[in-house]
């Protein structure tokens, strides 16, 4: 029990990172209907950004963040008009192809352009450390909670408070109405695509400076975005927010109290998918919507 409150902090900011991770990829599953398993290339693509801004030109990735999200969602809303809205009506597996051929290619031009060499920014603060009386807390972890916990809350407000966030969620929630109340579905559809690529740019940037950088990150990250989309219930956005405390929680303790537990930490989003599948097969809250 000694370190059980450095595991509990550990655990609350991996879950606040978890949450921004998995939040773009259920907004996108809600509104189109469609998994983007480009979107771990996304992730990959904002850590590059902010990798870049700051060794060419200084620039702090906390900085770029805003100029990285509005990039991450004009290549969202190209790549839907150019490509994914013309598989909106195909059948799941066209679609499932179709995003990870597009995560593919991505992450080939990133091999040619940057090669696969390991890369990390490194701002003051990702390696400075404070002590709050037994709990050892990075600077660096705690700046990326903040950045996500911001990020997070701000979707959620656009979506509840908003004229084109109360749309988004009319469009998820029945199409056909949303239609006969004069909602322009495609232009929501393209919004919600493009949201969804700028929240993992987002994601990116924040694990820039806590994650070694290479073309392949996105892959892992995806996986568990999966994971806890489906842990929560798919398209439900706070089912999102338990599925990443769920994960978080569980990656941590694991790590903390099994012998070699930070090895079996990185299997344990497949453990507790298969046993929320067979108890909840809906997830921890409920499908959201249906496919």
């Amino acid at each position: 029990m000694d370190i059980f409150p450095q595991a509990f902090s550990d655990a609350i900011l991996l879950a606040g990172l978890y949450t921004l991770m998995a939040v773009g990829l259920s907004l996108g599953f809600g509104v189109l209907r469609i998994i983007n398993f480009a979107q771990g290339e996304m992730i990959m693509l904002g850590a590059y950004g902010a990798f870049w801004l700051f060794t060419l030109m200084g620039v702090d990735p906390l900085i770029s963040l805003p100029l990285l999200v509005v990039a991450g969602f004009a290549l969202g809303w190209v790549l839907f008009h150019g490509v994914v809205a013309k598989v909106l009506d195909a059948p799941h597996i066209n679609q499932i192809l179709l995003t990870f051929g597009i995560g593919l290619a991505i992450q080939h031009v990133a091999i040619i352009l940057w090669t696969g060499n390991a890369r990390s920014t490194t701002p003051d603060y990702a390696t400075t450390s404070s002590v709050v009386g037994d709990v050892l807390l990075v600077h660096g972890r705690v700046t990326a909670f903040a950045a996500a916990v911001v990020m997070v809350a701000a979707l959620i407000a656009w979506l509840q408070w908003s004229e084109t966030g109360r749309a988004t969620r009319a469009v998820a929630e029945n199409r056909s109405a949303a239609v006969l109340m004069g909602i322009d579905v495609n232009r929501i559809y393209a919004l919600s695509f493009g949201v969804s690529c700028a929240l993992s740019v987002a994601t990116g940037v924040v694990v820039s400076f806590i994650l070694t950088i290479t073309p392949f990150m996105g892959f892992p990250m995806l996986v568990k975005a999966i994971a806890i989309v489906i842990l929560g219930g798919l398209g439900s956005i706070a089912g999102t927010v338990l599925g990443a405390f769920a994960l978080a929680f569980a990656e941590t303790f694991v790590s903390y109290y099994l012998p070699e537990g930070s090895g079996w930490a990185e299997g344990i989003a497949f453990v507790l998918i298969i046993g929320i599948l067979l108890v909840r097969p809906r997830g921890i809250l409920g499908q959201a919507v249906e496919t």
